[in-house]
């Protein structure tokens, strides 16, 4: 049973934004405060990566740890209520994101993903794996 009723759910999850979140604009601004330049959503590109580094043929996937199942992580937690809505939604987010790391790699693009409680714990660890893995 949701907390919730069905007009408030759907103003909450209208709320939840894919791109230009708080963590992705961070994860940008300390990339961009390094000297990195980069492209936002790349259309052409599977999956629409949220940053692509032209020069170093690297995207990086900002996910977020509920919405793509950051394994072992508390904040990777399921709804109670409609379960088999969000099992088979999280399963397909898991599939697609796979294809589009597998598409991305086939093209020659070193895939970074970033996931959102890596840069709430310590950004800077965060930029540190991230810059070494463009050297």
């Amino acid at each position: 049973m949701d907390i919730w009723s069905v007009e408030k759910r759907s103003e909450v999850m209208a709320l939840v934004t894919s791109k230009n979140t708080k963590p992705e604009i961070r994860l940008r601004k300390a990339l961009f405060s390094l000297g990195y330049r980069y492209r936002l959503h790349n259309k052409k590109l599977p999956g629409k990566p949220d940053i692509v580094l032209p020069k170093y043929r690297t995207v990086i996937f900002m996910h977020g740890c509920f919405w793509h199942r950051h394994s072992n992580c508390r904040a990777a937690t399921s709804p109670k209520s409609n379960i088999n809505y969000w099992e088979s939604k999280f399963e397909n987010n898991i599939r697609r994101d796979a294809a589009h790391q597998h598409a991305l790699e086939a093209l020659g693009w070193r895939v970074i993903v970033v996931w959102e409680c890596e840069l709430r714990k310590d950004i800077s660890k965060a930029i540190a794996s991230i810059t070494d893995n463009l050297i």
